[in-house]
């Protein structure tokens, strides 16, 4: 049997681990301070709480965490992947920037363990989906193939350290990038009474826009307040492109301000917005 640890067990860590687990896997986490919601998470994906010590039976370790967290859970773990005769490879697979995961990589490299870049795309795994994807880098990014033998999309990289990093701020960057454009937009025309005529031209004009704004718009407001450190990783992911920096800095302020309560009556005009698209049929 393989084993598998995952920190942590949030909405994607624990749906990626009700897979590998409904497929004959052991998922380690630890749970040593986290809430009550995360601990029932965690039991219902099957995962196995351990300490720090007890992850280092596992045969590969994924960093599952919010951006924000992903250095400090290298930072935490590092001493103990020193110290373990026997290691996980550690896959670090947060939404961060290039920069941010070859640091991230330089902090694992003393340790001995093999380190690997990897970058979930899609929505967390349900049941009867293949979904999502985990695109992985690094000179030994096939250490992952396994797991597909537990029912993850695996996708080596040919290219190093950082390549799936790239590719996961870029394609977020474009999919929650349109979501905040749509979102500023939206709130335009209704703040100026074009709403109706909003909807109506996108659901004439550009139907996959209707269906998708439709859809996309309630799904961010929940995850708004995390997307946020993401935002800024982009940022720093477009380097030297001033404008480009710009644009996500913005992108991050709207959807922190969506969700704090002084955003709650734009989340309820989104929300609004929506609604009416999903109760129209597209022209």
């Amino acid at each position: 049997m393989t084993t598998i640890a995952i920190l942590a067990a949030g909405a994607m860590g624990s749906a990626i681990a009700a897979r590998l687990t409904q497929n004959g896997a052991e998922v380690l986490t630890v749970l040593e301070g986290r809430s009550p919601a995360t601990r029932a998470r965690a039991a219902a994906a099957g995962m196995v709480e351990t300490d720090l010590a007890g992850l280092m039976r596992a045969d590969l370790l994924l960093s599952i965490v919010p951006p924000a967290d992903a250095a400090s859970l290298a930072e935490r773990l590092a001493p103990a992947l020193a110290a373990a005769e026997r290691k996980p490879a550690y896959a670090d697979c947060n939404a961060v920037d290039v920069e941010t995961v070859r640091a991230i990589a330089d902090r694992i490299a003393p340790t001995g363990a093999v380190f690997l870049d990897a970058a979930i795309i899609g929505l967390p795994p349900q049941p009867g989906t293949k979904g999502p994807r985990l695109h992985v880098a690094g000179a030994e990014a096939e250490a992952m193939l396994d797991l597909t033998r537990y029912g993850l999309d695996i996708r080596p990289m040919a290219a190093g350290i950082g390549a799936a990093s790239a590719l996961k701020m870029s394609y977020s960057g474009i999919n929650k990038g349109l979501t905040a454009l749509a979102a500023l937009m939206v709130l335009a025309a209704e703040r100026a009474g074009a709403g109706e005529a909003l909807r109506a031209e996108l659901a004439e004009n550009e139907p996959h826009l209707f269906a998708r704004f439709g859809s996309r718009l309630p799904d961010m407001l929940p995850k708004a307040r995390r997307w946020v450190a993401e935002m800024g990783e982009i940022g720093a992911f477009l380097g030297d492109d001033a404008a480009g920096r710009q644009v996500f800095s913005g992108i991050a302020d709207l959807y922190a301000r969506l969700s704090a309560e002084e955003g709650a009556d734009e989340a309820a005009i989104l929300r609004a917005f929506a609604e009416a698209c999903g109760s129209s049929q597209p022209g």
